[in-house]
């Protein structure tokens, strides 16, 4: 396994705040072996953890790298910039991740044309952002990449944040906005930013989160529904927010007790590659 941390550019330095930050992802990229499989090529998923973009969860990275790489994934984790920032500097980081794998796609043995943008809560949003965004003109401001490079192939969404309306988390909300003047809620309202464009996506909600109400996708998945966007949406009926793998490796306090353990929900990611199989 190729295993290394990478820093990104950040070309909007001067344009926009964001703390100072330097973007980075880590690399979970599979070997290819003469045995077995030789010449293969892998899909990516590049992994955007969750934190209300003011943190960002451990518990959403490398145990979900270490899943995906189980199923067949190679994959990329971001850590992208947190508050205080700007509007889109989150998104130019993620944008930048997607360069850069797109740039070493021949050398990871990766499949280009398979490529999925995942993201959890907060992560979940920056993830859709790319999904609305990859074609707009919004980009083109800040960073010199075609709109082939910037398109995800697919979205996997988890638990995610999705609107700015009666439904919102307001501190993701208020935290990827910032101190823009420039931008407002609408342009971070994802669900009104739908079009024919966005990628097909995967995502799953729990019906009992208290945290990102359900509605957050379900908005998402009728208005993907509207532009004839291909979904595939769960709703578990048992769970709370922030489940990740809903697994003993990604409970809180260490695994030490069974906060965020779901069993019904751990099924999630073989759903996930059964889909990615189907497209």
């Amino acid at each position: 396994m190729l295993h290394e941390t990478i820093e990104l550019p950040v070309n909007y330095r001067g344009k926009l705040e964001n703390n100072n930050f330097v973007p980075y992802i880590k690399t979970y990229i599979l070997d290819n072996f003469e045995e077995f499989s030789e010449g293969r090529k892998r899909p990516l998923v590049l992994i955007c953890p969750g934190g209300a973009y003011e943190m960002l969860s451990t518990r959403e990275g490398e145990a979900v790298a270490l899943k995906m790489n189980s199923l067949g994934f190679h994959a990329v984790t971001l850590w992208y910039s947190l508050k205080p920032m700007e509007f889109p500097a989150s998104l130019l980081d993620l944008c930048e991740a997607m360069n850069c794998v797109r740039s070493h796609a021949e050398e990871w043995n990766v499949d280009p044309d398979r490529i999925i943008v995942a993201g959890f809560s907060a992560g979940g949003h920056l993830a859709a952002s790319l999904g609305v965004y990859w074609n707009r003109e919004l980009l083109k401001e800040y960073i010199p990449y075609s709109k082939e490079v910037l398109k995800p192939n697919a979205l996997l969404l988890s638990y995610p944040v999705i609107t700015a309306g009666e439904f919102a988390h307001k501190g993701s909300i208020e935290n990827v906005l910032g101190c823009t003047k420039k931008y407002s809620v609408k342009d971070v309202q994802l669900e009104e930013l739908v079009t024919e464009n966005v990628p097909p996506v995967f995502m799953w909600h729990t019906y009992e989160d208290g945290c990102v109400p359900l509605e957050n996708s379900m908005l998402f998945a009728q208005a993907c529904r509207k532009n004839n966007v291909p979904v595939e949406y769960h709703v578990f009926r048992r769970g709370g927010h922030g489940l990740s793998l809903a697994t003993k490796e990604t409970t809180w306090n260490n695994g030490t007790n069974s906060a965020g353990i779901q069993k019904e929900c751990q099924i999630w990611p073989e759903l996930f590659a059964a889909w990615m199989e189907s497209l």
